[in-house]
């Protein structure tokens, strides 16, 4: 559970980021073509943008989490390397 929950949080982190990316080109390509930029409680992109970028980071997060959570504890792939090494 909380590696689900810290591959999430992971993944909000990485939302905000991209967010923050995508805002500062826009307002740069925007300011580049001298338009007015409506604000939206001080954020330049539109709410739905704001909402899918956040949903995505969640999603995104989980199924990272449950893929390495797979890998690691199920698949159990590291101690499989680690053995393979030992033997050669």
């Amino acid at each position: 559970m909380i590696y689900l929950s810290s591959a999430t949080i992971l993944g909000i982190i990485l939302s905000f980021i991209a967010h923050a990316l995508i805002e500062i080109g826009y307002l740069r390509w925007a300011e580049h073509q001298n338009l007015t930029v409506p604000f939206y409680n001080g954020c330049a992109l539109p709410p739905v943008l704001q909402i899918t970028l956040l949903i995505s980071g969640v999603i995104g997060g989980f199924f990272l989490g449950r893929f390495w959570w797979r890998k690691i504890y199920i698949e159990r792939i590291w101690a499989k390397k680690t053995k393979s090494q030992k033997i050669n």
